[in-house]
């Protein structure tokens, strides 16, 4: 089966390889790919900043159908339309194992890095990473899950929104105008900030939900707050940009005693004003993939239409195509870029 895999360590060494079909063991799941999403660490991996074992088949956002499971496997069948956490396997035994927390245990191994993954034909989970998908959601659709339980665990779980609360989501893009719809579903009142290049997304955010949408180089944007706030500024940050000048916004536009929730990854430091966290005591939090409780609200979220994932699934290429997808990802164009599988 064709696949696209990190043959080697080191920047690049990413192709399509032709890879054997898998076959599930006691306890396993085959599930034949429908539809699997780029992600920023499929970018890490191929640049070598993050970890993984090669050759290995990327991806880790993925939809698609049961097509064989293992022996002693009773929470699905074969037919079934499904998403899978990512998780192959933890060590169960530490304290972030035991806590609910199996996102922070130091020998987790996930698929698309240390086990192969989605971007290919088949892939291979443990039966209890597999959830049904909702019967609205189509497979484009379900491939954002994962990337939606990770905005439920930052957005949701890691923070508190009331229904009173303003929020700012800094980058429209795929994560941001995920958390905005999250926190419109808690809600709250929503302005999503972007630049001139991300017009169309700002568009669409607007069309998602958002109260309200900001191109800081029009418009300024802690006018726009002081007017909703009364002066106080946002409740709530939302920094899913992953760049240095939106954290040190976020850090401005966030009121005192408020929240500040970071999302995004830039893959690199950035300088921070820590002195404007204690002058405000800010409670800030950061967000690192998903815990088994996102995933439970998350698809109650999808099912419910109160986020509505399909619009972000932008396009859709074959595996053969991966470079042309990554380049989409890395030059922000659309949203989501999904591949499929090829024979």
């Amino acid at each position: 089966m064709k696949a696209v895999v990190k043959y080697a360590t080191g920047i690049g060494n990413v192709g399509v390889r032709d890879m054997p079909e898998p076959n599930p063991g006691p306890g396993q799941v085959k599930i034949e790919v429908k539809a699997a999403g780029v992600c920023g660490t499929d970018i890490h991996i191929y640049y070598d900043e993050y970890k993984t074992t090669p050759p290995i088949i990327l991806g880790h956002e993925l939809a698609g159908i049961v097509a064989e499971i293992g022996e002693g496997v009773t929470t699905c069948k074969v037919g079934d339309r499904v998403t899978s956490e990512t998780y192959f396997d933890t060590c169960g035994v530490c304290r972030y194992c035991r806590g609910g927390l199996p996102n922070l245990c130091a020998k987790r191994r996930s698929i698309g890095s240390i086990v192969n993954g989605a971007m290919t034909r088949y892939v291979i989970v443990p039966q209890i990473n597999v959830h049904q998908l909702p019967e609205n959601v189509d497979f484009r659709a379900g491939a954002l899950t994962e990337p939606l339980t990770c905005v439920v665990h930052g957005g949701l779980i890691r923070t508190k929104i009331m229904p009173e609360d303003v929020v700012l989501v800094s980058g429209p893009g795929t994560i941001g105008l995920l958390a905005m719809q999250v926190a419109k579903s808690a809600q709250a009142t929503v302005v999503v900030s972007g630049l001139t290049q991300d017009e169309e997304r700002l568009a669409l955010g607007k069309e998602l939900g958002a109260d309200y949408v900001v191109n800081i180089e029009k418009q300024n944007l802690f006018e726009v707050l002081g007017d909703l706030t009364g002066g106080y500024g946002a409740d709530v940050v939302f920094e899913c940009a992953g760049a240095g000048p939106s954290a040190a916004m976020c850090l401005k536009a966030v009121r005192k005693a408020g929240q500040y929730t970071q999302m995004g990854l830039s893959g690199k430091p950035f300088q921070w004003d820590m002195d404007e966290v204690a002058y405000k005591e800010i409670r800030m939090t950061g967000m690192f993939a998903t815990i088994p409780e996102a995933w439970v609200k998350a698809l109650q979220l999808m099912a419910s239409g109160l986020v509505n994932t399909k619009p972000l699934a932008s396009h859709a290429l074959p595996v053969t195509e991966w470079e042309k997808a990554f380049d989409m990802f890395k030059n922000k164009e659309g949203f989501k870029i999904i591949l499929e599988p090829v024979d």
